[in-house]
């Protein structure tokens, strides 16, 4: 039980960050952290994509932002637990709206984007 309370005390109360550059995963307090961005092109305006992307990313756990691009493409950042991440990577390359259907996505594992606590919905 006392690693349990070690491990909380970890997370509500990190002593270090550091960045492993081996795997761009940022470590804090010994929680690792992935950050991307996705660029989506397809059918992904108008039809509900950005909104079902937030229902995704909050049921899996995924912090960031989402907002249409004025070349019809969608933008999001993302970060949170590498294998959240990755779920949601594909989540989203599998069209999160029924309505709409993703042709390409352009995945790029950014350590400098800033670190959110929520996920929203820009635009």
């Amino acid at each position: 039980m006392t690693s349990f309370f070690r491990t909380i005390k970890q997370f509500l109360f990190p002593t270090s960050k550091s960045y492993d550059s081996s795997n761009n995963q940022v470590t804090n307090g010994g929680i690792s952290m992935k950050k991307v961005s996705i660029r989506v092109a397809g059918s992904v305006q108008g039809v509900g994509f950005r909104f079902s992307t937030k229902l995704v990313a909050d049921q899996i756990g995924v912090y960031g932002i989402v907002r249409n691009e004025s070349d019809g493409s969608v933008y999001i950042e993302a970060n949170g637990d590498p294998e959240k991440i990755d779920l949601f990577i594909e989540k989203i390359r599998n069209s999160p709206s029924p309505s709409g259907y993703v042709d390409s996505i352009i995945v790029e594992e950014l350590p400098s984007l800033k670190i959110r606590d929520k996920f929203t919905i820009s635009n």
